[in-house]
């Protein structure tokens, strides 16, 4: 007998992207600036309170949420970072061995940790040569036994966004009683006139979730917020199966604040946008492949050279974020930090492959 769950031996982990004193860290795709100052404002009055406990019904940041979907606030979960808003989505969909979490590979590796958590099987479908979701494929792979699905737009970690018309297209395919998750942690740095935007979704398919981050754009990650947008009864849901006190009291109160200035704080992934696209044509011009990015990150899909790649940056004091044998993924940070990158890059034998 055994006092731990013996399929824990086989849980696929979460690799964080390394920290290494005197390097540049381009893994964990981490905005450079730090929080603006009025939210670092926001924050430091709120520790003033770190002896009480945080707003366990997170109202008021669910109210301003609301205002700015222009959705009813029974339709919002705020969860700590929409990660373990995954994990609670495949909580309250899944009963346990037999039921399977769909999504596509190779996407965020969260999702079959927080699958297999659950004690759901995860059922995976390849991206397509693009390195975009195979949407077709992925309505084809549901059977009676998926629960949930997982669509990442932009996807992490290899960049495309799902366009709105094949988005809405797999919708009316999937069946009404399985559950699909929109991920778009990304979603501020989308500039594709033709990628799908949840939000507008919402209301024709009672069976969506979207999921949205202040970790990214807002430049929050250390705080740990996410949150979804769905039908109330989903929502409802969520937050059943949420740990008690999950957003503490500095999340809180930052979150508020980034969103009252959310116009001045997002106008920064303007800038973002303009190095995305300016490092991935320069990685062009070294003879890299680099799919379409929509993101705030470029992928190489270098194969089997993937950590070699990574060990090349690492000796040279750029950390990236290798994913044996598939590819790396490389964060945009500053002008100055992107050009370390490249020139590293530049040094690295035959890039073509």
């Amino acid at each position: 007998m055994t006092l731990i769950r013996p399929d824990l031996d086989t849980l696929p982990a979460y690799v964080p992207g390394r920290t290494v004193p005197g390097a540049i860290k381009l893994a964990s795709n981490e905005v450079a600036e730090p929080p603006h100052p009025v939210v670092l404002e926001a924050i430091a009055r709120a520790a003033a309170g770190g002896n009480r406990y945080p707003d366990l019904g997170v109202v008021e940041l669910t109210d301003r949420l609301a205002e700015v979907h222009d959705l009813a606030p029974e339709r919002i979960a705020v969860g700590c970072g929409s990660v373990t808003l995954c994990q609670q989505l495949v909580q309250i969909s899944c009963l346990g061995p037999g039921d399977e979490v769909l999504f596509a590979w190779r996407s965020f590796e969260a999702y079959p940790i927080v699958t297999r958590i659950g004690g759901a099987e995860v059922r995976t479908v390849g991206l397509d040569d693009g390195f975009r979701h195979d949407l077709d494929a992925m309505a084809a792979a549901i059977t009676d036994r998926t629960r949930l699905v997982f669509v990442c737009s932009p996807n992490n970690p290899t960049g495309p966004a799902v366009r709105r018309e094949e988005f809405v297209q797999f919708l009316r395919t999937v069946p009404a009683d399985v559950l699909v998750a929109l991920d778009e942690a990304y979603a501020e740095y989308v500039t594709d006139p033709d990628a799908v935007h949840g939000r507008s979704l919402l209301d024709e398919h009672p069976n969506l979730v979207v999921l949205r981050t202040f970790s990214k754009a807002y430049r929050l990650a250390g705080l740990r917020v996410g949150y979804a947008l769905a039908s109330a009864g989903i929502a409802a849901a969520l937050r059943k199966v949420a740990p008690p006190f999950g957003v503490n009291s500095l999340a809180q109160a930052g979150a508020i604040a980034a969103l009252e200035h959310r116009e001045e704080i997002l106008a920064g992934c303007a800038d973002v946008v303009a190095e995305r696209d300016r490092v991935a044509a320069a990685l062009r011009d070294l003879g890299f492949t680099v799919p379409d990015n929509q993101a705030n990150f470029v992928w190489l899909p270098l194969g089997d050279r993937a950590a070699e790649f990574a060990t090349h940056c690492s000796e040279r004091k750029v950390i990236v974020r290798g994913f044996q044998p598939d590819g790396v993924r490389v964060t945009v940070s500053t002008p100055q930090e992107n050009d370390l990158l490249l020139d590293v890059a530049s040094s690295f034998p035959d890039q073509a492959g």
